[in-house]
């Protein structure tokens, strides 16, 4: 259900190159408490103005001189790539109404006008584009659920696994390198024992803008869960180019952190593994760098090792 303050103060723009037609609608839609109403006689300044204002409805006229209603609204199909034009057509021609229904307008209002009509015809589709966009970004939320962390935002492991596809078809076409870093916080437990899972969850936040802000905008962060973190590079040259990115980030996370009027310091381990050299495919990278991350951490911790090679600790 739309709230009906947002029909009210819904963003209007009135196409109509007779004055008294413009003046007419502008007077009944602020007599009815519409917040936003704005118009142009010119119908070419329509397609850059719905471009900067992104109107909610527009009253066009199907008949003015130079470009009309029919040709305005190509124009309009342009901007609003996901084809929901916002129109509602104003027409004297009864012949024109099926003609502006097939062009993508979504309603049409009759002239002379009946002012009762055109409010009810305003209200009933401004709730139906509102509608629309509620359900539109409610989907877009969605997907961005089924895609990243809810809690840091970061790519969850099914938008790491389309990533890595597209990594390692990048690598093989250009018989280039790619690595995984799979790293785990030193201590995180503590943080929670001792200030509360409030200061856990933000400490995982501060972590992952560190690491977003170390890697290259190419690279994929994601976290699968918990205080565990993954990070797909491209193009890698080879292990000391991979080992290079990992001591980066290792560094980046060691840093103190400021919780709650608490300084915090963790460290973390990490665990690398080099396309085609330790996998050919995403499974097996994962779980070198699984294997390899096991390993540091039982080397001591802020370390990282890299598949089938002695556990580093960064300089």
């Amino acid at each position: 259900m739309v709230n009906p303050s947002s029909i009210l103060n819904a963003n209007v723009l009135i196409v109509d190159n007779l004055e008294a037609d413009v003046r007419l609608l502008e007077r009944t839609l602020h007599g009815a408490g519409y917040t936003s109403v704005a118009s142009t006689m010119d119908p070419l300044e329509v397609c850059e103005l719905h471009r900067k204002h992104r109107y909610d409805l527009i009253l066009l006229d199907l008949l003015m001189p130079g470009v009309d209603g029919f040709q305005v609204m190509e124009g309009l199909k342009e901007i609003e790539t996901e084809g929901y034009l916002p129109v509602l057509a104003l027409t004297a021609h009864p012949a024109h109404k099926l003609r502006a229904l097939q062009a993508g307008a979504k309603d049409f209002i009759s002239k002379p006008f009946d002012l009762a009509e055109v409010l009810m015809r305003v209200h009933n589709m401004l709730e139906v584009r509102l509608l629309h966009e509620a359900a539109r970004n409610y989907g877009k939320m969605l997907e961005s659920l089924a895609l990243n962390d809810p809690l840091t935002g970061l790519a969850n492991r099914r938008l790491l696994s389309e990533r890595m596809s597209m990594a390692l078809v990048h690598a093989r076409r250009n018989r280039s390198g790619m690595a995984v870093v799979y790293l785990d916080l030193d201590g995180f437990k503590q943080v929670n024992d001792t200030l509360g899972h409030g200061a856990g969850d933000g400490l995982l936040k501060m972590v992952a803008t560190r690491l977003l802000a170390t890697v290259r905008e190419e690279d994929t962060v994601a976290r699968p869960g918990g205080d565990e973190f993954i990070v797909a590079l491209w193009d890698v040259s080879g292990t000391d180019s991979a080992a290079t990115a990992t001591s980066k980030l290792i560094q980046a996370v060691s840093q103190p952190y400021d919780i709650e009027g608490h300084t915090v310091s963790v460290t973390t381990s990490a665990g690398v593994a080099i396309y085609p050299v330790h996998g050919e495919d995403a499974d097996a990278l994962m779980k070198s760098a699984d294997l390899a991350l096991y390993d540091a951490k039982r080397a001591g911790r802020n370390a990282y090792r890299v598949s089938e090679c002695k556990a580093v600790r960064p300089e």
